[in-house]
């Protein structure tokens, strides 16, 4: 089981605050922005006088306001194909369990989201990573690529868009590309979208379920977290029209009982958020986005492309090892009281000899935040004893 990037460095990060250090954490897609006040409303009018088991597959209202939401985004899908998770992390895991026996493989695009390895690897299944570079902004590798992955254990691809950890957004021509492959082989086609709201160019948002002829192999997977900035409600769902494959997930979700009772509560009543407040959040991530690709590309040797989508990038550093430098960064460097946190990108890679010399950055900070952040990683790059210019 693979330790988290996001997550294996926070010991350092809080030895580090515990010293009287500022750190600044871009490590982890937890936003700052504040969580919609219908959020809190819901929670305040709780009116049960038991706070009981919610039905396996989520609560009927809250399926039927996301059918609304989904509807709005063009997604053809009735409340008999949702069933809400506990967050999307639980989604993946159980679309794994349902899909893939002990020995099947799934092909990814890296660098990915570092819970899928180990959500493939709690199903038993093997992750076949596909490289995209860093050189051409993570753009989806040829298709004829993934064709030599394809053997007979294979049962799907998994994309992520936009992209966690990348940010990249998939065009139109990639996803019609990735429909026809997964059309020819009879392949499952798991699409996480939960960063929907957050894409930063002028071409329309492409869902897995916007490709016609392949409905039933599409499996969708969704959360309420970062749209609405609730991370902690552990809300998320999946999205099917396979019934075979919705039963198979029935049977984890009745293992488990049931989502979070108060979650779904919070989730239903932040679907009726302000658009307002959506465009307002959308703004303030348009504007961090360029703050921070403007910033990094003016430290002498790191690079990022333009991130498309999400509120992540991938940034190259000038270092001989990430993974060393973002730990060195946490135990041995500080610049007038700070420091900075990141994520190696290394562990977003299934391959051992990619993203060594990258850190994945969540702009998750207000410009203010981001810019002393920036400052301080300025300064421990010309500090580091492995800086490579």
């Amino acid at each position: 089981m693979p330790a988290s990037p996001i997550r294996r460095l926070v010991k350092y990060a809080n030895a580090a605050e515990a010293r009287g250090i500022k750190v600044y954490r871009l490590n982890i897609g937890q936003p700052d922005v504040p969580t919609p006040q219908v959020a809190f409303e819901a929670i305040r009018n709780i009116d049960r006088t038991v706070l009981e088991y919610s039905p396996s597959e989520g609560m009927y209202s809250l399926r039927c306001k996301l059918c609304e939401y989904y509807h709005k985004f063009n997604i053809d899908v009735d409340v008999d194909d949702i069933i809400v998770t506990t967050g999307g992390s639980e989604a993946v895991l159980f679309a794994f369990m349902a899909c893939l026996d002990p020995g099947d493989e799934i092909i990814v695009p890296e660098p990915a989201y570092a819970n899928y390895m180990a959500f493939a690897i709690s199903a038993g299944a093997k992750i076949v990573t596909i490289p995209s570079t860093i050189d051409n902004g993570f753009q989806l590798p040829p298709m004829q690529e993934f064709e030599k992955l394809i053997n007979e254990r294979t049962k799907g691809i998994l994309i992520c868009n936009p992209n966690n950890p990348t940010g990249y957004l998939y065009t139109m021509k990639e996803m019609l590309q990735l429909r026809d492959l997964v059309k020819r082989y009879d392949l499952f086609l798991f699409s996480d979208e939960v960063y929907r709201e957050f894409c930063y160019t002028g071409a329309p948002y492409i869902s897995a379920f916007h490709l016609p002829g392949v409905e039933e192999q599409v499996v969708l997977i969704d959360s309420v977290s970062k749209r609405y900035n609730e991370c902690g409600i552990r809300i998320g769902a999946i999205i099917t029209k396979h019934k075979e494959l919705k039963a198979n997930i029935m049977k984890f979700c009745q293992a488990r009982l049931s989502p979070p009772l108060l979650g779904q509560i919070v989730a239903e009543a932040s679907i009726d958020t302000p658009a307002e407040y959506m465009l307002e959040t959308y703004n303030e991530y348009v504007e961090r986005r360029k703050f921070l690709v403007d910033r990094i590309n003016m430290i002498p040797g790191c690079y990022t492309p333009i991130p498309m989508g999400a509120f992540y990038t991938v940034v190259r550093l000038p270092v001989d090892d990430a993974d060393r430098f973002c730990l060195w960064c946490l135990t041995d460097f500080e610049w007038e009281g700070q420091t900075v946190f990141m994520a190696p990108a290394s562990g977003f890679y299934v391959n051992p000899d990619l993203g060594r010399d990258q850190v994945r950055m969540a702009y998750v900070l207000k410009t203010e935040e981001l810019g002393k952040a920036l400052e301080v990683l300025a300064h421990a790059l010309k500090a580091y004893p492995g800086r490579t210019i």
